[in-house]
C-alpha cells in the first residue's frame, strides 16, 4: 500500500462498514498518524466466542483482508463450520465464515486468559501489518439494547436475526456508566498535535452514540484543542447502510443532515454533508463542507480523507474551532 504521507495527526471515531471506508481513507493518508476509536457496543457472545463486530471490520480493512462486496467479514471466505452447524440443527442466524473464526477463537482465548481487548486490538493489527492505532472504545463490557415493540433485543438479534425490522423506541447503553475508555484514549483526544478529530460516517444512534456514552469520553471531545468533525451518514434524506433513516424515523426525527448537526450539537465544530444536500446548509448552525461523501470506491475515501483533514485545518486558521471553555 502506498501513502501519501503527511505530519497530520488524526483521530477517527468509527463503527463498522461505513465508518471502516473513511478511516481506510484516511489510513492511506496518514499511516501511523491514524489513530482509530472503535464502537464496542455490538460485541456479545455466541457459539461460546466474544465477538467484536464492528472492531474486526476496521481491522480487517485497514489491513486489506475485507471482502469487498460485503462489506464486513474477510475476503476469499468460506463457509463449511455454518453449513454444519445447520446439519447439527445449531444457531446459525449470525453468519461466523471459516476465515473469521480464527480472529473469534483467538479473542476469546485472550480474554480468557485476563488480558484486555484493547491489548488484543493492538496486537491484531500489528499481526496485519496495521501501523494505524486501534483501540476498542472500552475494555468493559458495553452492550447496545434496542427497546422495540416488540421488547428490548440486544443489538445483534434485533439488526442481524430481525434484520431491522422491528419498530425502536430508545436505545440505550448496558454498562456504559460502569465502563472506563480503553488505556490510551483519553491521552490521545487531549494531545495537543492531534490536527482533527472526525466522527466517521457510522450510525450515530447504534454506533458512535456508544463511544460517547462511556464517561469521559465526551467531556474530552468537548475539551479536546483539535477540531472535531462529523461525517453525516444522511445522503439526500437517506442513508447509504444501515438502519440510520429508519430509527430516525421511528425515533421521531427528520432524515436531514440538520438533524445529525443537532444530534452532535455541542460536541463538533464543523460537519461534512454530501454535495446533493446543499440546500441543507442554511439549516445547520455550523461551518459546513459540501462535497461528495459517497465512497464507491478506493479514490473516493482517500479524496475525503483529504478533503476533511484540509477543512479541520481551515476551521484551525480561523480559529473557528478553538474556544475557551469548550464548544457551542
Amino acid at each position: 500500500m502506498s501513502m501519501a504521507g503527511t505530519s497530520e495527526k488524526v483521530i477517527a471515531l468509527c463503527g463498522g462498514i461505513g465508518g471502516a471506508k473513511l478511516a481506510l481513507g484516511l489510513y492511506r493518508l496518514l499511516g501511523a498518524n491514524l489513530s482509530v476509536v472503535v464502537n464496542t457496543g455490538d460485541d456479545f457472545e455466541h457459539l461460546g466466542l466474544n465477538i467484536s463486530p464492528d472492531l474486526d471490520t476496521v481491522l480487517y480493512t485497514l489491513a486489506d483482508l475485507a471482502d469487498p462486496e460485503r462489506g464486513w467479514g474477510r475476503a476469499g471466505e468460506t463457509w463449511q463450520f455454518m453449513r454444519a452447524m445447520r446439519d447439527l440443527g445449531g444457531e446459525s442466524w449470525f453468519q461466523l465464515g471459516d476465515l473469521d473464526l480464527a480472529m473469534h477463537v483467538q479473542r476469546t482465548g485472550w480474554l480468557r486468559s485476563g488480558r484486555s481487548l484493547s491489548a488484543f486490538a493492538g496486537h491484531t493489527a500489528s499481526q496485519f501489518g496495521i501501523t494505524a492505532r486501534i483501540l476498542p472504545m472500552s475494555d468493559g463490557a458495553v452492550r447496545t439494547i434496542v427497546d422495540t415493540d416488540e421488547g428490548s433485543l440486544p443489538f445483534q438479534q434485533y439488526f442481524v436475526r430481525r434484520r431491522g425490522e422491528p419498530v425502536v423506541r430508545a436505545i440505550r447503553f448496558n454498562g456504559a456508566q460502569e465502563a472506563s475508555p480503553a488505556p490510551g484514549v483519553l491521552d490521545l483526544i487531549a494531545d495537543g498535535s492531534v490536527s482533527a478529530i472526525v466522527i466517521c460516517p457510522s450510525n450515530p444512534f447504534l454506533s458512535i452514540d456508544p463511544i460517547l456514552a462511556v464517561p469521559g469520553i465526551t467531556a474530552a471531545l468537548m475539551t479536546a484543542r483539535a477540531p472535531v468533525i462529523a461525517v453525516s451518514p444522511i445522503i439526500g434524506g437517506k442513508a447509504v447502510k444501515g438502519p440510520t433513516a429508519k430509527i430516525m424515523e421511528e425515533l421521531g426525527i427528520a432524515n436531514a443532515n440538520s438533524s445529525i448537526a443537532a444530534h452532535y450539537r455541542g460536541l463538533i465544530d464543523g460537519i461534512v454533508i454530501d454535495e446533493t444536500d446543499v440546500n441543507d446548509c442554511p439549516r445547520i448552525d455550523l461551518p459546513v463542507l459540501v462535497t461528495g461523501t459517497m465512497m464507491r470506491g478506493l479514490a473516493d475515501r482517500e479524496r475525503l480523507a483529504g478533503e476533511i483533514i484540509a477543512f479541520a485545518g481551515s476551521l484551525v486558521q480561523s480559529s473557528g474551532a478553538m474556544r475557551a471553555g469548550g464548544r457551542r
